[in-house]
């Protein structure tokens, strides 16, 4: 598993005193709320800490404030750049909800043991998530995030076992 998760993309400089704008990678934009650091992956050091000194959030964006950032020349070279945190600082999941980053990469198969390929990508719809599986026999395979779809979540063996016996026309080539 990674040991950094990342929760957002520095878009660019906010007005001239160092603030950043923020594009959050998380399901909650408020994310931000309850960290006072995060990392950025550089050259230099593999994560560096970043302290938050204030935050504020317009529509789909954050705006933070770093400790030690005070002009618009010193974040210019943070734009597109990656805000990280740790394990450690993931707030804990519901249940029957995963990282995508956990899930990734996983093998998929049917109840029935059939194998459908590897989920290589998570579509986020709104009404619910859709698992991208590609490289089985199969071919590409959309497989919606449903509890009575997804019967199985095995992070640390990398498997997922899907039920469609309910969802009909779902695999390719099916009669």
């Amino acid at each position: 598993m990674l040991e950094y998760l990342s929760v957002g993309i520095i878009i660019k400089p906010q007005g001239l005193k160092g603030e950043i704008k923020v594009k959050p990678l998380t399901d909650d934009p408020r994310r931000f709320d309850t960290l006072q650091k995060l990392f950025l992956l550089n050259k230099e050091t593999p994560y560096k800490e970043l302290s938050i000194a204030s935050r504020r959030y317009d529509y789909s964006f954050a705006y933070l404030k770093l400790t030690g950032y005070e002009t618009i020349e010193s974040i210019e070279p943070l734009r597109n750049q990656e805000l990280w945190i740790s394990r450690d600082m993931v707030r804990k999941l519901p249940k029957f909800t995963y990282l995508i980053p956990d899930i990734l990469n996983s093998r998929v198969e049917t109840i029935n043991g059939e194998y459908l390929g590897q989920l290589t990508q998570v579509l986020e719809t709104g009404a619910n998530d859709v698992y991208v599986i590609r490289g089985g026999p199969r071919g590409e395979v959309l497989i919606p995030a449903l509890k009575k779809v997804v019967t199985h979540v095995d992070i640390p063996n990398r498997l997922i076992r899907v039920d469609l016996k309910d969802m009909e026309g779902l695999l390719p080539d099916e009669d």
